[in-house]
């Protein structure tokens, strides 16, 4: 079955066509914008017209791709901005219009769960139990378990949302670090709270903040998604490279190959994230993976 999976979160918006048949799973295009569908809506709890048009924008790119694969099904799921925003509806019913489909607003359990499933699918179970680190531009996930979730808890700490929250210089002023760390502190408290974060025996981290870290880790000259899926990065150089993000200029990370420019603005706070991430659950290491929600969602339609 030839299935569409569209993940569409703060900060980006992505598109996966695949075969699946059983445990067969081929894929047949991977594409992403970064359209900021959450800007402002940490302090407005709304929608920016603006970025609404943008998301648009690109629903009407997917659609048309879309029809040309000859997708049998497909799935919209939108998470952590969609879910805060009062004025949601307006979003909604331009995605319905496009795709003649019902987009689901999923709850953070559910991204907790898809994104386990694509996480842990290029890994043995004999590499468990894990403990799956979404970063996203709104919320972060933590979700634990071997072959499926025993523990999840989704928290307001996106690269987005701690980048609106802290981050009004740039580079950012110790001040705002050191309040941003304190954010992160205690949303990570409150993670720990319900999921076992110390006990995992494989880190795994998703999505693109950790990705571009483990770009940066690798002293990749351009992204590359090959190079960098299961690539291990330890928390040293983990540390080492939210430093660096979090003191370079905006142009010194533009400068970089590997950098998406939808992620430059966003990345020093993502990379703050997933350090203090590494400090409270002790891991030496994370494995970075490509794999993540956009593939739960492919195989939970198939």
């Amino acid at each position: 079955m030839r299935v569409a999976a569209i993940d569409c979160g703060t900060n980006s918006i992505r598109l996966l066509i695949a075969d699946i048949e059983g445990n067969n799973f081929r894929e047949v295009i991977r594409t992403m914008q970064i359209v900021r569908l959450g800007q402002g809506v940490d302090q407005s709890g709304e929608f920016h017209p603006d970025a609404i048009a943008r998301t648009l924008a690109a629903v009407d790119l997917f659609a048309a791709e879309i029809a040309k694969r000859g997708v049998e099904k497909i799935r919209f799921c939108a998470t952590s901005a969609t879910r805060d925003a009062t004025n949601r509806h307006l979003f909604v019913d331009g995605v319905r219009e496009r795709l003649g489909i019902e987009p689901e607003v999923i709850s953070g359990d559910e991204e907790a769960s898809l994104s386990f499933t694509g996480a842990i699918q290029d890994l043995s179970p004999a590499d468990g139990p894990f403990l799956v680190v979404d970063i996203g531009g709104g919320s972060t996930e933590f979700v634990f378990g071997t072959t499926h979730v025993e523990h999840a808890k989704s928290v307001n700490i996106g690269c987005v949302r701690m980048t609106e929250r802290h981050f009004t210089s740039d580079p950012a002023s110790t001040t705002e670090i050191d309040a941003a760390r304190a954010d992160i502190k205690e949303a990570i408290t409150k993670a720990a709270a319900l999921v076992p974060i110390t006990t995992a025996k494989t880190l795994i981290a998703v999505a693109g903040t950790a990705t571009t870290v483990a770009a940066a880790a690798l002293g990749l000259t351009e992204y590359d998604r090959y190079a960098i899926h299961l690539a291990r990065v330890s928390a040293e150089q983990t540390h080492e490279v939210a430093d660096m993000f979090l003191t370079a200029s905006r142009e010194a990370r533009l400068a970089l190959g590997y950098m998406h420019p939808g992620r430059v603005d966003v990345i020093p706070a993502g990379a703050l994230v997933l350090s203090e991430i590494m400090k409270a659950t002790g891991a030496r290491e994370f494995v970075a993976s490509e794999s993540d929600i956009l593939d739960g969602i492919a195989r939970s339609i198939a």
